[in-house]
């Protein structure tokens, strides 16, 4: 039930009742059961008698704690059922960030393995070239061969990893098997921007949807205590009717009924003492998941902020790695080029280029994942990528 919904529920028992009544019924009775007795030469039933009435009916509470201490506890449920949903959608945000980000990353391996491939293509036709030219060796040639087939492999996993991460990530969105999905973000992947968000526990504490629920829920035990508590106390309630009344509809005439009820609780075996102990019992219950939430945010956090700075400082030796792997190759190339050297060496470089590069966009994932790991853990992940 929608929060509002729940609130409009709630303060229904506080606001006056009304409605229309309308009755025609015939009544027989037994006058010996009703008097207790038999009387000589009486019949020993009376009627039937017809009656009928229509008119407006109303009732209305004119002091009733307990009324009030239930419209306070249901508007604290409201809030816990709305912190609720929204601890719902940040978990369902960070799902689909997550499967995004593992989309960026597997459209950053393609985007490497396709670079391996024209690397290894043009390693090949050199070696090719030397050969016919008396410089290289048929053996140079296969090797070359070898690596550019291995590379092509690579390319296939990674074009097949790519499009498995975006049809997960359409089945997350709900998005048309048929519809082409698009990941904006791709030529960005390998930039690190700085976390926006705010970074300390106590916005944690602040912004975490799950501890506002905790802290509306107790609000809602504390409401529900009061109401045990004022039980005892008297309740007044007006109420009345007015219509036509009569032996049919013919005979009516106006008539009413205005009545003001007071209600004194004086004995009741225990019930109130037996909500309010509840209710205790459910106040150390919240307590204990407060303190419980309480650390296991402290803990996200604090876990996602040594991830976010041991990625960063992992995104910057894969990038420096990268560079000299690349330098490796080039350098390689040349000596084989040169004849100085055969072609082993520029295999083991590309495979130690290779290696860099998986490496440089693992590190570039896990920063990018651990951002979102921390807006998570500060309750600031829809915020941030929802824009």
């Amino acid at each position: 039930m929608p929060p509002k919904a729940i609130r409009i529920g709630s303060s229904r028992a506080l606001l006056p009742q009304a409605g229309i009544e309308a009755f025609d019924k015939a009544q027989r009775f037994n006058l010996e059961a009703f008097i207790g007795t038999r009387f000589p030469n009486t019949p020993q039933h009376a009627g039937p008698f017809q009656t009928f009435q229509a008119g407006p009916v109303f009732s209305m509470p004119v002091f009733d704690l307990t009324l009030w201490r239930r419209l306070q506890a249901s508007r604290h449920g409201a809030t816990a059922a709305q912190a609720e949903e929204l601890s719902l959608r940040e978990e369902i945000v960070l799902l689909v960030v997550s499967q995004y980000l593992g989309g960026l990353r597997a459209s950053a391996d393609v985007r490497a393995a396709q670079s391996r491939v024209g690397l290894a293509q043009a390693l090949r036709d050199q070696a090719a070239d030397l050969q016919q030219n008396g410089v290289g060796t048929g053996l140079d040639t296969l090797r070359a061969n070898v690596q550019l087939q291995n590379e092509k492999q690579r390319l296939i996993v990674a074009e097949t990893q790519f499009k498995t991460s975006v049809y997960g990530l359409a089945r997350l969105l709900s998005v048309d098997p048929s519809q082409p999905v698009e990941l904006s973000d791709a030529i960005s992947f390998f930039e690190t921007p700085e976390f926006e968000a705010t970074q300390s526990l106590q916005q944690a504490y602040a912004s975490r949807p799950e501890l506002k629920a905790n802290a509306a829920r107790e609000q809602a035990v504390v409401a529900g205590r009061k109401a045990a508590a004022e039980s005892s106390w008297p309740r007044v309630m007006l109420s009345g009717t007015w219509g036509y009344q009569g032996l049919s509809l013919p005979t009516a005439i106006p008539a009413y009924i205005y009545q003001v009820t007071v209600d004194m609780p004086l004995f009741t075996s225990g019930r109130i003492r037996a909500e309010m102990t509840k209710a205790d019992l459910e106040l150390k219950k919240v307590a204990q998941q407060k303190e419980e939430q309480q650390n296991r945010v402290a803990l996200g956090v604090r876990t996602a902020l040594a991830q976010l700075d041991a990625a960063r400082n992992e995104v910057e030796v894969a990038n420096l790695g990268v560079k000299l792997a690349e330098e490796g190759v080039n350098q390689a190339r040349d000596r084989f080029q040169a004849g100085v050297a055969n072609n082993i060496e520029v295999v083991s470089a590309q495979d130690a280029f290779a290696r860099a590069n998986d490496n440089q966009i693992s590190a570039l994932y896990r920063y990018n994942q651990s951002r979102a790991d921390l807006a998570h853990s500060t309750g600031q992940i829809e915020a941030l990528y929802t824009k």
